[in-house]
């Protein structure tokens, strides 16, 4: 079945974006409150009512800048903090004296945050710094002394500021790192799928040549030599694999990027584990099973009976081809388990280890992976002189992750 690729763009600050549009238009009506509660004692109330006109059309049409980084340019920043210095300015022209030597409030009150939220989110903590420092100067030009409550709030915008620019800097980069994992697990499971696929096809040829090369003699033993060097670089080839590039936008504040490639779901209904374990049946080959159907999602039908496959391939690799099998199939109420046991000398203590540490995979990959990416497991259960019992389980429940071939 064809695989389609998805491709994720991780970013928590969209959060911080949708809750600076909410702040932008509370914090505006809030402004226009303070403004009416005290209208009359305004000298000029005309040069206050004409910049919140533009403060408000200016806010509520610039909304949609506001709904993430994208959108959000340097441009637009530099406008709305523009914006904000000139409020704190004027509020010296239309307040009253008295008022602002009293501590009263600017023009666009707090508001004026939200210019500085923006930039610390776009930019990070040094933009906070910059526009936080503005903001400052502009407040201080507007008292014309330091007061103690304007250090107050200077070194409260200040400090919030910072602190915002400095966290979406933190969350970037384990956004980052979060998608380098997550490629780093998607490649690996892709690698182990294609490294099954290999040693169940490929490698078992090459493997086979060599041999039967090596009994024929001449000019076949050399071909058999040719194919055993070619299966250890293919085997050195799956076992290393490569990690792909992570991929991150170009500007950090998008936030990074991954690509994953999603498996289609099956169309089809629950397959008949039955059928698909028959073609293994014959004379030396014993299957039991139960009278009923076994049903399991088709991925991970196909990938227990492909393990199954690749239990019965080392029986003949390492038995012998006139081995005999016994494959037991047992539908419990919440898994199925699916036993391969053979007649053979058994697998000696450490040598399953020693043969994936020479790039041998195929109990490591075919059989153990398989079973680990649907969800089940295998166990191997060996004893020298009595043969191999290899105990496959997968529960019910399961949908499988595995590509279906």
């Amino acid at each position: 079945m064809a695989k389609r690729e998805r491709v994720m763009r991780m970013s928590v600050e969209q959060p911080l974006w949708r809750a600076l549009t909410a702040y932008r238009v509370l914090t505006m009506f809030y402004a226009i409150g303070l403004f009416s509660t005290a209208y009359r004692e305004f000298p000029r109330p005309g040069v206050a009512v004409a910049y919140f006109a533009v403060m408000c059309v200016w806010t509520l049409a610039t909304l949609p800048r506001v709904a993430g980084a994208a959108s959000c340019t340097k441009r637009f920043l530099t406008a709305d903090l523009t914006i904000a210095l000139a409020g704190i300015l004027l509020t010296r022209v239309a307040d009253a004296s008295s008022r602002i030597e009293a501590g009263g409030p600017t023009l666009p009150s707090i508001w004026t945050a939200g210019s500085v939220l923006a930039f610390a989110i776009k930019g990070g903590w040094r933009w906070a710094a910059f526009a936080s420092t503005l903001v400052a100067a502009a407040n201080l030009v507007e008292r014309g002394a330091p007061t103690r409550d304007t250090v107050h709030n200077v070194l409260l915008v200040w400090v919030a500021s910072i602190a915002i620019g400095y966290v979406v800097e933190v969350a970037r980069a384990s956004e980052r790192t979060l998608a380098r994992a997550l490629e780093i697990e998607a490649a690996t499971r892709e690698r182990e799928r294609l490294a099954r696929d290999i040693h169940d096809s490929v490698l078992q040829v090459l493997a086979m040549v060599q041999r039967r090369g090596a009994v024929l003699g001449g000019e076949a033993a050399e071909l058999g030599r040719m194919a055993g060097e070619q299966e250890v670089a293919l085997r050195t080839l799956v076992s290393g694999g490569l990690v792909p590039v992570s991929r991150v936008s170009e500007d950090a504040a998008f936030g990074a990027l991954v690509r994953a490639v999603d498996e289609p779901d099956d169309d089809e209904g629950p397959l008949d584990l039955r059928s698909l374990l028959a073609r293994y049946a014959g004379a030396r080959v014993t299957l039991s099973e139960p009278g009923a159907p076994v049903p399991l999602a088709p991925a991970t039908a196909r990938e227990l009976a492909d393990a199954v496959g690749a239990a019965l391939d080392n029986v003949r690799k390492h038995v012998g081809e006139s081995a005999r099998a016994w494959i037991l199939v047992e539908d419990e109420p919440d898994e199925v388990i699916v036993t391969v046991r053979d007649e053979g000398p058994g697998i000696p203590e450490g040598r399953l280890a020693q043969a994936e540490g020479e790039g041998r995979l195929g109990v490591a990959l075919s059989i153990r992976g398989r079973l680990r990416d649907i969800g089940g497991s295998a166990e191997l259960i060996s004893v020298p002189g009595q043969g191999t019992e290899v105990e496959l389980k997968v529960p019910k429940a399961t949908r499988g992750k595995a590509t279906a071939r």
